[in-house]
């Protein structure tokens, strides 16, 4: 799920529509902005420029892990609205990488992940999209997005591939989306435009049980630039909670256009 820009870049933040501000889905631009150091195993590099099954397998893991400890290298930002925020800092880079476990009630985890894929419905929800459509290069899907970011800074774009795969653990049934910038040569930079050009995002969703879902998200992107710090932390504070309930407004109303 991919967030508002007001999130996008602090020291780097924002990511493609998908959990996003863009859950991709891209991430939320408000989650954007981290770089990358002990990645999850779940977006570490395959071979191809698709992604693995281990990869796939390795995300759903994620939704059984033990919050992480206080003294370990992953800090709690912030916790509210029954989303925790986890942060990884990366001092070379000055960037974070990000974890976000919460969830959605009333929103069934396969409801969650089809109003995530569906790039259309996306713009009619996400204030945060300037342009968002997929296109077929070569025989690969790839999806580009712009991302309006608040005046006086400078719009975002990505290049990335994603999939979705309904998976069955033990009888569990997780759909999880993996997400990664990659180079196409078809879709050169524009003027005025940051291109974002190192982004990574999962998405897992799981049943909670009840009529919702649980949720994680890990998420990474650098967006260039300047963007001040404070934006940063009102995007973690404020902008993922946000987040999070536009999306689940977009899913009860998707529910009821299908």
């Amino acid at each position: 799920m991919a967030g508002p820009p007001e999130l996008e870049g602090a020291v780097g933040m924002a990511g493609p529509p998908e959990l996003e501000g863009a859950v991709g889905m891209a991430g939320p631009p408000e989650l954007e902005g981290a770089v990358g150091m002990a990645r999850p195993p779940e977006l570490e590099e395959s071979s191809s420029r698709g992604f693995s099954e281990e990869q796939f397998r390795a995300a759903c893991r994620e939704l059984d892990q033990p919050a992480p400890g206080a003294a370990g290298p992953w800090q709690l930002q912030v916790e509210t609205m029954g989303v925790r925020i986890y942060r990884l800092f990366h001092e070379q880079s000055g960037l974070y990488e990000y974890k976000i476990f919460g969830g959605l009630a009333d929103v069934p985890p396969k409801l969650c992940a089809d109003v995530y894929m569906d790039l259309d419905f996306r713009k009619e929800w996400d204030q945060y999209v300037k342009e968002l459509y997929e296109k077929t290069y070569d025989g690969e899907k790839v999806i580009y997005w712009e991302v309006k970011y608040p005046f006086p800074l400078s719009n975002r774009d990505y290049v990335y591939i994603r999939e979705c795969r309904e998976m069955d653990v033990d009888g569990r049934k997780i759909w999880v989306v993996l997400a990664k910038s990659v180079a196409v040569p078809q879709c050169p930079e524009k003027p005025g435009i940051i291109r974002v050009k190192s982004y990574k995002q999962s998405l897992v969703i799981e049943s909670d049980g009840k009529a919702g879902c649980k949720v994680y998200m890990y998420y990474f992107d650098n967006p260039g630039g300047n963007i001040p710090s404070w934006l940063v932390n009102w995007a973690a504070k404020s902008g993922v909670p946000a987040f999070l309930k536009d999306i689940q407004k977009a899913c009860l109303k998707y529910s009821k256009s299908t």
